[in-house]
């Protein structure tokens, strides 16, 4: 990897490294041949429309950042059935090996790299034809080409991506026209650290899709606590105490920024452990070799430990200002899967500096160590193992028919250059997000089940954003040839942003806390109440919830719903949402709580109740209605000829069931008379919304445009659909 310190000799090579990306340091070396010449290889002769062809580019080595396409383009150039010609761009990617491995006493994803990096292109076909691709690279050498290769796209039973209803903008569609409507949940935090980690994530996946859910909102930017592609995961400390032992390299240039290396003084700051954020894959029974280079002052010496597996003394004192390599080899025994810890020991009273720090296998191979790198620019380079998550991740919604909304950019990187939308550190935050926004589109853009991309979780809706969204968008319609959905979220309401021209999908965040209780009684007042604000400022524009739960006043979980087993907020939520007019389900919160209480039951009443919806051709609005009991909410969608329709007893609300302990009394023999439905006779019938059955149906006429219903008693909810019926 790159130098973390260096002799005054290649101090030169310090200023390069202010720009160094992490995964071309670790693996490529050497200049850059224009000779070389670039070749492309094709997966598969003949595709399904909308699935994967995967492509592999060879190449030339040596480029300081293969993540910044103003260094290297790297790309493909296809040619349509149809005559269009398309451009798709290409990723840089390691391989890893997968094997699940008990790590202090559970079970965790073992993600070890195998061989080096390579370039990957994936593209999903539309048209059914002959496709023809050929591999571009651009450098400071000009373009360069490979030989074309061919495939077919033959027909198949994919839907296509999901887009804004051409019919009702109001709603989502797929590109074959069948209707979408998001039901779903947050799962956003997937790592060894969470209570999701990969193994986790199959285990839910697969519960979801059974229960019949079909949305998920995810993190990508989750700093070091989590999944995130774009994030500083460090070796030598984390974000929530972040006091890493690293200083400016004492002898680096005189002028310019000055990169950062390792620190040890006597005292407190004589002993560091280098400590990543992904636990370090070994191979059992392989050779390996840590390495890097250190200056002592005076006479101290730096002990180097790797466990019990080796360990090694640097420096007998000599003249100041030297720069030494070391180098410490080790054996992985069989049955060892993990680097131990590695800890860094200054011995007497003087101080040591540390860089260039590596840890491969003697044989050669990639970086172990990229963590231990300070000088990695940020934002500029993207995390290889969460990449890799990323990709298993996206497989399993593959699997599962699960769609994914993913939260890409991390906030805390970009936010304070968000500031002054003329100033140089806005147009550079801009740049950025482009690069970021290209790798994403590139390695994961491909999947019809990636629903939406998010640019920021919970962004600063003061914040003069506009521009940032307008040139995203637009640099977005200008690379992504599948036209994925665009949306964001800030930490309060955000108007312009629901109505920015350049975000397809309106995303609201609210949490119902006792301060509120003034003004919202309830979750299903509290859902409504903000399906409402989104619909005045977007009649026109899909919208949702994208987060929902209950919390106290510093945002945490409600200490109540630690106590009761019951997920009665989580069901009138998701029902309340589902009917509010919005555009999918609000998305819970906490997904620990409902994985625990296994929540999953609760989607399958409201996906059968919901599966023959004509959300994109019904014409449906909210329900016109009278209800004779007055305590009754009634919650519902109406098209001229169907209704549907949620009827809620509020003393079924968490606080009063559940908090308080008060049994909600039953409702009996309630009317409800529909207005606006044409006249006819109709199909009602009742169901059950927690266990989904069917609790009556009857034909009922509606004359001079009404409808009058009589309900099952019920004393908590009742959900009733009404359709055209016989004559």
């Amino acid at each position: 990897m790159p130098p973390l310190c260096k002799s005054p000799r290649t101090a030169g090579r310090w200023l390069a490294a202010i720009g160094w990306a992490l995964a071309a340091a670790t693996i490529l070396a050497g200049p850059v041949s224009a000779a070389e010449p670039v070749r492309l290889e094709v997966s598969v002769t003949e595709v399904g429309r909308y699935e994967r062809v995967d492509f592999s580019i060879g190449a030339p080595a040596g480029y300081d950042n293969p993540f910044d396409p103003g260094e290297v383009d790297v790309g493909l150039e296809l040619d349509a059935p149809d005559g269009a010609r398309l451009s798709v761009p290409a990723f840089f990617y390691q391989e890893y090996e997968r094997r699940t491995v008990p790590r202090s006493g559970r079970p965790a994803a073992w993600l070890c790299p195998v061989g080096e990096p390579v370039w990957r292109a994936h593209f999903a076909p539309r048209q059914v034809g002959v496709y023809r691709a050929a591999a571009v690279l651009t450098d400071k050498q000009g373009e360069r080409r490979s030989a074309a290769v061919a495939f077919r796209c033959v027909p198949s039973s994919g839907k296509g991506f999901l887009h804004v209803s051409r019919n009702d903008p109001r709603f989502l569609e797929f590109s074959d026209g069948t209707p979408f409507f998001p039901i779903g949940q947050n799962l956003a935090f997937i790592g060894e650290t969470q209570y999701v980690d990969l193994t986790k994530a199959e285990e839910i996946f697969g519960k979801l899709a059974d229960s019949g859910a079909n949305y998920l909102r995810i993190w990508t930017c989750a700093e070091d606590w989590a999944l995130a592609i774009e994030a500083r995961k460090s070796a030598w400390g984390r974000s929530w105490h972040w006091e890493p032992p690293l200083v400016p390299v004492p002898d680096g240039p005189d002028s310019g920024p000055r990169p950062l290396c390792v620190h040890l003084a006597a005292g407190a700051e004589a002993s560091v452990t280098v400590s990543p954020s992904h636990p370090v894959a070994l191979r059992p029974e392989t050779q390996y070799i840590l390495s890097g280079r250190f200056r002592v002052e005076g006479k101290g010496q730096v002990q180097i430990e790797v466990g019990r597996l080796g360990e090694s003394k640097l420096g007998e004192g000599g003249p100041p200002r030297r720069w030494t390599d070391w180098r410490l080899d080790f054996q992985c025994p069989a049955g060892q899967f993990w680097l131990p810890s590695v800890q860094l020991k200054l011995e007497g009273k003087d101080q040591a500096w540390l860089g260039d720090l590596s840890l491969r296998e003697a044989g050669g191979g990639p970086e172990l160590l990229w963590e231990t790198d300070p000088n990695r620019p940020m934002p500029g380079t993207y995390n290889p193992v969460d990449c890799f998550m990323l990709d298993q991740i996206v497989e399993l919604a593959e699997r599962h028919g699960i769609y994914l909304q993913l939260c890409l950019i991390t906030r805390d990187l970009y936010m304070d250059s968000l500031e002054d939308p003329e100033s140089a550190e806005y147009g550079r935050a801009i740049g950025d997000a482009k690069r970021l926004l290209r790798y994403a589109v590139a390695r994961w853009g491909y999947s019809t089940n990636v629903a939406a991309w998010e640019y920021f979780n919970e962004m600063n809706p003061g914040l003069p954003t506009d521009r940032f969204y307008a040139e995203l968008g637009r640099y977005l319609e200008e690379i992504d040839v599948y036209g994925h959905l665009r949306t964001t979220s800030a930490w309060g309401p955000a108007p312009k942003d629901w109505r920015h021209p350049q975000l397809d999908v309106a995303d609201a965040h609210f949490y119902l806390r006792p301060s509120d209780a003034g003004r919202l009684h309830d979750e299903v007042e509290a859902v409504l109440d903000r399906a409402a604000l989104l619909r005045r400022h977007v009649p026109n524009k899909p919208a949702k919830l994208g987060e929902f739960g209950l919390a106290d006043e510093k945002w945490r979980p409600d200490p109540e719903t630690a106590k009761h087993p019951e997920l009665v907020d989580f069901h009138n939520a998701l029902w309340a949402s589902a009917l509010s007019g919005t555009s999918g389900t609000a998305l819970y919160w906490w997904w620990d709580r409902l994985d625990r209480r296994d929540a999953y039951r609760h989607y399958r009443p409201l996906a059968d109740f919901l599966s023959d919806v004509p959300w994109t051709t019904g014409r449906l609005r909210p329900v016109s209605a009278k209800v004779a009991e007055d305590r009754v909410w009634l919650v519902g969608l109406q098209g001229p000829d169907r209704a549907y329709l949620w009827l809620f007893n509020p003393e079924a609300s968490w606080a009063n069931a559940v908090v308080r302990g008060a049994a909600p009394s039953e409702i009996r023999s309630a009317t409800v008379v529909l207005e606006g439905l044409a006249d006819g006779v109709y199909r009602v019938t009742y169901h059950d919304p927690w266990t989904g059955k069917t609790l009556g149906e009857s034909s009922r006429p509606s004359r001079d445009g009404q409808l009058r219903l009589t309900l099952p008693d019920f004393s908590r909810d009742v959900a009733c659909k009404v359709v055209p019926g016989r004559n």
